[in-house]
């Protein structure tokens, strides 16, 4: 085989058309291996024969898409010190573009001896038992595929799971179901179409790898929390084979979203990695060089540091980690075309030394790149070191999991006390967290749902987590998940109790809508989807989690749907400024004003009011947009909310002060759907809300 030198950047293996440039970074190393493997399986190794400032490169003509590879490391094994190469363990190169197959768990995969001291090394050969780099073909008919590039205040985020989305959808041929390409089948486009989606946030699809431990109790690592390949779209999601294949599927899948006019966010999980700690698989990185890529205690380097709760932490520190995130995002945006990222416990990658730094290197360098710094960036503002809840810390050009929003209006729709001030500023996006770092409320990512607890469904139907089907005694997931304290758990046949849950389901999701900031939707609130009371249902790669289509509420579905158009229609509801509380026009009107139920504006002492749960909103359009199709009456965009999170009915009054001659009913949340006829009331006219409902007007000129 003839070998050539080669390049040291880029890293990874690249494919030119001739050959392939092969390039891995470790410092540790005395010698790495490049191991090639045939159909037969077959091994054949060869010393990459040049070194450039830690880069070992090498290129071979005639290699192409398709070639199945690994790395041999071949350095010092001296864990107190850090340092763990071990040439008998087949490493997957962090650049890989795919990689094919699954870890086959065995005592091989391991770095040291079983049975004894961790610190013994395991010399038995794991490429039996280890996933294979693939070579892959980088060329792609992207035809007129561009950025859609949807401003923040505009976009509807649905947050979903490729697999569980369309695994037991009934109209999508069963050999494509939990496939890149399923998400592509006409009745998923229509249904996100309809829906009114704009962005779908794809749980992790980085290639990851299933824990043994969760193997050994017939589960399977089903969220994708355990990245191993940040550069690899996971082969189980393809349709169309796994050497290779799996990138050319993702990037038709992107386009065929892009062309419905629907944006790609991908779930990434940089802060750790499917390795572990001390007692951990060798996968990849471990292998490589440890103390680069692993952030390690410092009084015993023998030991992982964990921000993340999953055993070890990215060394963000380290110039090649940071180049190998910044290679990863810039490879998703340029040639995956995806829209943008949501960063998972993204605290953890901006602790610089150990506390949690706004001015850390990770976001230097995501400020001054001229392509991740112009896509969708979302943080989890939090992880579960020491100071790693960060909502409202993060950089001006980041928006954030607003986990606050989230806490406040279930306990707000729960009924609990002196909850009223601060909902007022979850529904108005949040000011308080994010107008000092001169943010917009899009900065807000809001969400009252999402992968991690309950479904929507389960939240108003279960008080405790269910979550024995994780075999860990019900032991795991959060405890309290706020959820409003229903009388029957589960299942029931009462008519008062369902009817209370689906108008609960119906209060979240005009709240969460109507709310200044981004929407995210879990992808099959929608349609009433239940997890049968689990809320950490990360392991259940079954009926559990994925959709049952079957038995979509129908009623539900549509409310949605016209709860987004609804949106999508009136810029009120997705201001890209501050409410300020001035006057509009010239006239005696605000862009915003407070009343109590009584018709009177709020005052200060109506907000510290402990058992205040009930408030009417006017909501100033400041513009005429016609006349109404049902008749010849003017319609203008601004709107008067009564919200009564109370449990008993409470009568409100349209306050005198309002312009406007007569106002349309355009929903009612203690009505399953929005009323055709859109009935009219006067000003001043009383208004009898029931308990734990809100209504919302439309102002008629």
């Amino acid at each position: 085989m003839e070998i050539w030198p080669g390049k040291p950047y880029p890293l990874g293996a690249m494919y030119d058309g001739f050959g392939t440039n092969f390039s891995i970074f470790s410092e540790a190393a005395h010698r790495v291996e490049l191991c090639l493997f045939d159909d037969s399986n077959r091994e054949t190794r060869l010393d990459l024969p040049e070194i450039t400032a830690y880069c070992w490169h090498t290129y071979l003509p005639g290699t192409g898409p398709g070639q199945r590879y690994g790395f041999r490391v071949h350095g010092p094994w001296d864990p107190a010190s850090g340092s763990r190469c071990n040439p008998a363990k087949l490493l997957l190169d962090p650049y890989a573009k795919a990689i094919e197959g699954q870890v086959r768990w065995n005592p091989a995969m391991f770095p040291y001896r079983f049975g004894g001291e961790n610190d013994q090394v395991e010399t038995t050969d794991s490429a039996s038992f280890a996933p294979r780099s693939v070579v892959v073909n980088p060329y792609f008919d992207w035809a007129q595929d561009r950025p859609i590039r949807r401003p923040l205040h505009e976009t509807v985020i649905y947050e979903v799971h490729v697999k569980g989305f369309t695994i037991r959808h009934p109209d999508i041929p069963a050999t494509l179901r939990g496939t890149y390409t399923a998400l592509t089948h006409p009745s998923v486009l229509d249904h996100l179409k309809d829906l009114g989606i704009t962005a779908i946030e794809l749980m992790p699809i980085h290639q990851f790898i299933h824990d043994e431990y969760l193997i050994k109790k017939d589960l399977r690592n089903y969220w994708g929390y355990n990245s191993i390949g940040y550069f690899a779209p996971h082969n189980e999601y393809s349709g169309t084979g796994e050497s290779g294949q799996q990138v050319q599927e993702f990037k038709q899948m992107v386009k065929v979203l892009h062309n419905e006019g629907i944006e790609v966010i991908l779930d990434v999980v940089y802060n750790h990695t499917a390795e572990g700690n001390h007692l951990g698989p060798m996968l990849c990185f471990k292998g490589i060089d440890n103390v680069a890529y692993y952030r390690l205690e410092e009084n015993d380097r023998h030991y992982y540091t964990d921000y993340t709760g999953t055993g070890n932490s990215l060394n963000v520190a380290h110039p090649h980690v940071l180049q190998l995130i910044m290679d990863s995002l810039r490879y998703w945006v340029l040639d995956m075309h995806v829209d943008g990222f949501r960063f998972d416990l993204a605290s953890a990658l901006a602790r610089q030394l150990h506390d949690v730094d706004r001015l850390s290197a990770f976001f230097d360098l995501i400020q001054q790149d001229p392509v991740v710094g112009q896509v969708k960036l979302i943080a989890e503002p939090w992880d579960v070191g020491v100071g790693g809840y960060q909502v409202g810390n993060f950089p001006p050009q980041w928006s954030e999991w607003n986990g606050k929003y989230r806490d406040c209006i279930r306990d707000f729709w729960r009924g609990q006390d002196q909850t009223l001030g601060e909902f007022a500023y979850r529904f108005t996006g949040s000011s308080d967290l994010y107008e000092y770092t001169s943010r917009r409320p899009f900065a807000s990512i809001n969400f009252v749902t999402a992968h991690d607890g309950f479904t929507l469904n389960d939240l108003v139907s279960y008080n405790e987590k269910h979550n024995e089907a994780n075999l860990d005694e019900n032991r795991d997931g959060e405890s309290n998940n706020r959820s409003w304290n229903c009388n029957t758990e589960g299942p029931t046949d009462d008519p008062d109790i369902i009817d209370l849950r689906c108008r609960q389901k119906r209060n979240f999701l005009a709240t969460l809508m109507l709310s200044q900031g981004v929407p995210m939707l879990l992808g099959g609130d929608e349609i009433g989807r239940t997890q049968r009371g689990n809320n950490n249902a990360y392991c259940q790669d079954n009926e559990i989690s994925w959709f049952d289509w079957e038995s979509t509420d129908t009623c539900l579905l549509e409310f949605v749907k016209e709860l987004i158009a609804l949106k999508r229609e009136h810029p009120v509801f997705r201001r890209k400024r501050w409410f300020q509380g001035r006057s509009i026009r010239g006239t005696q009107e605000h862009d915003i004003c407070w009343f109590t139920p009584d018709g009177r504006k709020m005052e200060d002492e109506n907000w510290n009011e402990h058992f205040a749960r009930s408030i009417g909103i006017f909501l100033n359009g400041n513009e005429i947009a016609g006349k109404d199709e049902r008749g010849n009456r003017i319609i203008d965009n601004s709107f008067y909310l009564l919200i009564n999170a109370h449990h008993e009915p409470i009568v409100f009054t349209i306050p005198p002060t309002l312009l406007g001659e007569a106002w349309a009913t355009v929903f009612d949340t203690a009505i399953e759907a929005f009323p055709n006829d859109r009935p009219l009331h006067a000003p001043q006219e009383e208004i009898r809300v029931q308990g734990r409902s809100m209504v919302l007007f439309q102002r008629m000129a």
